[in-house]
């Protein structure tokens, strides 16, 4: 059940309250550095992330410096995270791409981020908002189960929950809406355990409604 206006409202200020500055946790100075780690953090954790592109990043500063190295090369540097040979196929690819097509920087459309291997919606909205400014939200495995349990959205893929979500909260909030919800899915309402008696949105949450009120009616 997607929630009210008022309750949505309400949502919203509660997340605010407790997660007044939230940012990206992954580590990045660049809009280059951010594909690089957004791409990385495909099945990975942020520390793990956090901990490879320390060295990647001096390694590879630029574009122009992995578009030169083989996938095998690359591999080798980020050989402990999760699908690192897709990883470097698509990170070596992206940086040759963008080095050939956008003269060695990161481009700043949608569409043309997209057109970049291994960046997909999520990602790219990601680096509109974290390193342009762009006003984006994007739907990562938190926010989507975070939003539909709390009746932001009602909906059955990303791209829907994005939509819903872009429809009903402000422009201005989408990208700390983003950091907002992903905090509040890593460390309260968990995938698998989520800490709802303890958690302040309770009171307007769907999922609580359903799982606990309900229940016990």
């Amino acid at each position: 059940m997607t929630n009210s206006r008022n309750n949505i409202a309400k949502i919203l200020a509660i997340l605010e309250k407790n997660y007044p500055n939230p940012a990206t946790e992954l580590n990045f100075e660049t809009p280059w550095q951010l594909l690089v780690a957004a791409v990385l953090s495909a099945q990975s954790t942020d520390k793990q992330v956090n901990k490879v592109t320390k060295h990647l990043f001096a390694k590879y500063p630029a574009p122009g410096d992995m578009a030169v190295v083989s996938p095998e090369q690359l591999a080798e540097d980020i050989k402990i995270l999760g699908l690192y040979r897709t990883k470097s196929k698509y990170l070596v690819a992206a940086a040759r791409k963008i080095c050939k097509d956008y003269g060695g920087k990161v481009p700043q459309t949608r569409a043309e981020l997209e057109s970049l291997p291994g960046v997909g919606r999520k990602t790219a909205g990601v680096i509109l908002a974290n390193a342009f400014g762009i006003p984006a939200l994007a739907v990562d495995i938190h926010v989507f189960r975070v939003a539909n349990r709390l009746g932001l959205a009602q909906a059955k893929t990303p791209a829907e929950t994005e939509k819903q979500l872009t429809e009903t909260i402000p422009q201005e909030k989408w990208a700390v809406t983003h950091h907002r919800l992903i905090l509040h899915g890593r460390y309260t309402c968990k995938a698998r355990r989520p800490e709802c008696r303890s958690c302040a949105l309770s009171p307007y949450c769907s999922y609580y409604d359903k799982q606990y009120r309900q229940a016990t009616s």
